[in-house]
């Protein structure tokens, strides 16, 4: 059975972060990345780190004749809904507000975080306010 792409683990989501910055990569261009003092203990772990994000089908492996190459199938954005409605719903009862108030509140903020919340919160306003509502 396949994993969901939700179960993702935090090296996971490492290498998957290597992929959406750099693009298609060897395992050895990830173990770089992910190990910059890594050595063949690492390699292997990444090895099975692409075959665990492959079974959940977030990565597609390139077979080649020398190294195989690999790229993220997961859609960020995607796994980031996933993982802050989990959060929602495990933390706050299925509600956004909780844990959007708390970021606010505690995280810095750039200059352009403020604007740029108000504007997804008038976008949303302008669809009518109902995707993602909490049911």
């Amino acid at each position: 059975m396949a994993r969901s792409p939700q179960d993702v683990t935090g090296k996971e989501l490492e290498v998957l972060e290597v992929l959406w910055e750099n693009g298609p990569s060897t395992i050895q261009h990830i173990v770089e990345q992910v190990y910059p003092d890594g050595g063949t203990s690492k390699y292997a772990t990444v090895q099975k780190l692409l075959e665990r994000l492959e079974e959940a089908e977030c990565v597609r492996r390139q077979r080649g004749a020398r190294a195989h190459v690999f790229e993220a199938i997961a859609d960020r954005d995607a796994l980031i809904g996933r993982e802050l409605r989990s959060v929602a719903e495990t933390l706050c009862g299925g509600s956004v507000t909780p844990l959007l108030t708390h970021l606010v509140r505690t995280q810095r903020l750039s200059a352009r975080d403020p604007a740029e919340l108000r504007a997804r919160i008038d976008e949303r306003d302008e669809r009518g306010g109902k995707r993602g509502a909490r049911r």
